[in-house]
């Protein structure tokens, strides 16, 4: 959109420690139909809460190394506040509400722990 004077883009990324135990990597699992349902509603209120002209968020599943992304969202608007903010409220919502889940892979373990 030639409005846009934002792109905002957060990219996610696995970390090496959790609660000062090594993480190698994680692995991601989704109740597919029903992430994708609620990643769309999430979306949708994004547009209609926030000065934005577009979002997009892609999250992987499967493996994922440390440092590789496993989330990216990318929102574009006008001015950067709302773009930030819109993000911000997008990944927050997907943390409380898309039915994502992830399992640490350790040294002496594995452990499954909310998205």
């Amino acid at each position: 959109n030639p409005s846009d004077g934002a792109v905002v883009c957060f990219i996610g990324r696995p970390r090496n420690i959790d609660n000062g135990r090594e993480v190698l990597y994680l692995e991601y699992e989704a109740h597919q139909s029903m992430a994708i349902k609620e990643l769309t509603t999430i979306m949708q209120k994004a547009l209609e809460q926030f000065t934005i002209n577009d979002c997009i968020v892609v999250h992987r599943l499967g493996r994922v190394d440390i440092g590789q992304a496993s989330v990216v969202i990318i929102v574009t608007a006008m001015h950067r506040k709302e773009a930030y903010n819109a993000s911000q409220f997008i990944i927050d919502e997907l943390k409380k509400s898309v039915p994502i889940w992830k399992k640490e892979y350790f040294n002496d373990g594995s452990q499954w722990k909310s998205g």
